[in-house]
């Protein structure tokens, strides 16, 4: 099922997939990309889940409201987006900006999250001058001025070989993106201290690693875990 919920803030475009009745888990994604970044996970996932994907504010579908944004807007959607779908707990599942964003969530919401898996993400995402640098950019030249600068952090040099198709998907995800909601997402995450600035949140937390991850170490997510009582960290190697 797919559709469109109009919340207090923005338009959200979202997908549900997998069996009523089934435990909700909720995909929340990185800077640039859209919910097709979940498209080769969805068919397994939904087998035994209630799966929620989602286009944050400036991306695909969703809306692109005047600025500036913050991680806490964009985790005031995702709980709309769950209040709108009459979703009361979920399991949130976040990848680098989408984990920022999770956390967040989990922390102002604590009675609502089940579980959270923080996938490439950090107590801070990059210095906040280059994510201001970075929004300047794309104001200047559009997402596809970036794509040189960004597809190598992305993915490394044997993936890119092995994998062309999946790193071409992407690079179009990226290059289609809304130029001005890009940019304000990268100001939001300028401004962004995941640090605890609140009650830690209560669910069982995984942080999750790879090994050769040059934008999110693994040093960076062990900092994370260690901040949230309780969390396990997994690095993956390859």
């Amino acid at each position: 099922m797919r559709g469109i919920i109009e919340t207090a803030g923005t338009r959200i475009a979202y997908r549900l997939a997998g069996p009523r009745g089934a435990p909700v888990l909720v995909l929340s994604t990185s800077l640039g990309t859209t919910q097709a970044l979940w498209d080769a996970q969805l068919p397994v996932l939904s087998g035994y889940l209630r799966v929620l994907t989602y286009d944050h504010r400036g991306h695909g579908g969703s809306g692109a409201p005047p600025g500036p944004y913050s991680i806490r807007d964009m985790a005031r959607d995702l709980i709309d987006l769950l209040d709108a779908l009459d979703i009361e707990r979920a399991s949130l599942c976040g990848l680098s900006m989408g984990g920022a964003v999770a956390l967040e969530a989990a922390r102002r919401r604590p009675e609502r999250v089940d579980r959270l898996v923080l996938a490439c993400t950090a107590l801070r995402l990059g210095p906040a001058d280059r994510w201001r640098r970075r929004a300047a950019a794309v104001r200047a030249g559009g997402t596809a001025s970036i794509l040189g600068e960004v597809m190598p952090r992305w993915f490394d040099e044997g993936f890119r070989a092995r994998q062309p198709e999946r790193v071409a998907a992407t690079a179009a995800m990226l290059a289609g993106c809304d130029g001005e909601g890009y940019a304000l997402c990268c100001e939001a995450l300028a401004g962004h201290d995941g640090a605890p600035t609140a009650e830690a949140p209560s669910a069982p937390t995984l942080v999750l690693a790879g090994a050769g991850d040059v934008v999110v170490s693994p040093e960076a997510a062990l900092e994370l875990a260690t901040a949230i009582p309780g969390a396990s960290l997994s690095v993956l190697a390859g």
